[in-house]
């Protein structure tokens, strides 16, 4: 008989309910990944927005997902997770739907709130529970709690994976027909969890009382933490802003465009859990997340090298396709990481609260950078400085993150 591939492996000696909740990540991401990559092009090209609205919107959309994150984490430490989750899909079909008849920029927006906002509830939900189970199962001698996270994070990816591609193939009909099937995923996904999805997890704890954030906002050592994983984000969410300019401008259309993301999702399936395994070993949270950070800024500082040659076609994919490559693997180190290290700042109980807070506070250092980053892009300078000020990002961000690990 055929053994199975490591990340399997993994992933059949975890519990039911690790195995339920990083299954809801990949097919959350395939539903979302079919969508997002081709929103910037059709804001431009079929709804007539400049590229300051577009990177507004981009952020918005961002925002009202990381950065209602708290929202949706203290719901889950509240109700529990199933509610939450359950909701989440409701609206995200709803935003799906209301996008693809979206043409004009107060619909759009609409469309892209509700998009987020259900992110915002369903996502803080499973990972904060995601999180909980990776500890209980280092406590039991099941492994590193790292390598659980690794494994979200790379079932994530294959989401993402087959997320565009199944988009590009759609896209061949037009962007509404690609915002359907979205749609039709997350009823999908809806009825799965309706059936799948338990009524009472054992060991979760409810909490009733309020002052959680007070707390929260006095834990300085998070907020740093919170900081360095916001300039993260920022730099990753230029996969859908200023990875389609370069695209565009080497190719001539956004063909590659799905082909660059399907890069990037088969490094992190194939290489996440190696990687997190011998990091791990080697490199404290603190270490991985900065050489993280600093491989990013190299993915930026790639294509302002290459630009004043303004080469084309093949050839001038090639600084992109390196961009991604070296953003890809600074997500490795950061992404599991972050997650694994909130679990040690986060006060008892607040788990949920704690989870979606990493991510409001990096949604709202998103929609502050994306709106400038679009201006940045669009305006007269000389074609290596935004890509430059972009690589500043995320190498100023490294001193940001807590000295103790």
């Amino acid at each position: 008989m055929t053994s199975l591939s490591p990340p399997l492996r993994g992933a059949a000696r975890l519990s039911s309910l690790l195995r339920l909740l990083i299954l809801t990540q990949l097919a959350f991401n395939i539903g979302f990944f079919a969508v997002l990559p081709f929103l910037a092009e059709h804001l431009g090209s079929a709804v007539g927005m400049a590229g300051w609205t577009v990177g507004l919107v981009l952020g918005l959309r961002t925002f009202s997902q990381q950065g209602l994150f708290v929202v949706g984490g203290a719901l889950a430490d509240r109700y529990g997770i199933r509610p939450v989750v359950l909701a989440g899909c409701v609206v995200r079909i709803a935003g799906f739907a209301w996008l693809g008849y979206a043409e004009r920029t107060w619909t759009v927006v609409g469309a892209v709130l509700l998009i987020g906002f259900a992110a915002a509830l369903f996502s803080p939900a499973v990972e904060s529970e995601v999180a909980r189970q990776a500890v209980a199962w280092e406590e039991t001698g099941g492994g590193s709690r790292t390598r659980v996270l690794a494994l979200f994070t790379v079932a994530g990816q294959a989401g993402a994976f087959v997320g565009p591609l199944l988009g590009a193939l759609l896209l061949s009909v037009d962007f509404r027909t690609v915002c359907l099937a979205g749609a039709g995923i997350f009823v999908l996904v809806l009825a799965g969890h309706a059936w799948l999805l338990p009524q009472h997890i054992p060991g979760r704890v409810r909490v009733r009382a309020r002052g959680g954030t007070g707390l929260l906002l006095r834990n300085r050592r998070f907020l740093a933490l919170c900081g360095a994983y916001g300039a993260y984000l920022l730099a990753y969410n230029q996969l859908y802003l200023a990875l389609p300019a370069e695209v565009e401008r080497a190719a001539g259309s956004q063909a590659p465009l799905a082909w660059l993301f399907a890069l990037s999702s088969l490094l992190v399936v194939t290489a996440q859990l190696p990687v997190t395994r011998w990091v791990g070993e080697r490199i404290t949270l603190r270490g991985s997340m900065a050489a993280g950070l600093s491989l990013i800024a190299a993915g930026f500082a790639v294509v302002a090298v290459a630009r004043p040659a303004h080469r084309t076609g093949t050839a001038g994919l090639l600084p992109a396709a390196g961009f991604v490559v070296l953003l890809t693997l600074g997500q490795m180190l950061v992404a599991p990481v972050a997650r694994a290290w909130v679990p040690d700042l986060a006060e008892e109980g607040r788990l949920g609260l704690y989870t979606g807070a990493l991510s409001s506070v990096s949604g709202l250092i998103v929609l502050l950078g994306s709106a400038a980053t679009g201006t940045l892009l669009d305006a007269d300078l000389p074609s290596p400085v935004p890509w430059l000020a972009l690589a500043a990002v995320p190498a100023t961000a490294i001193a940001l993150l807590p000295r103790r690990p």
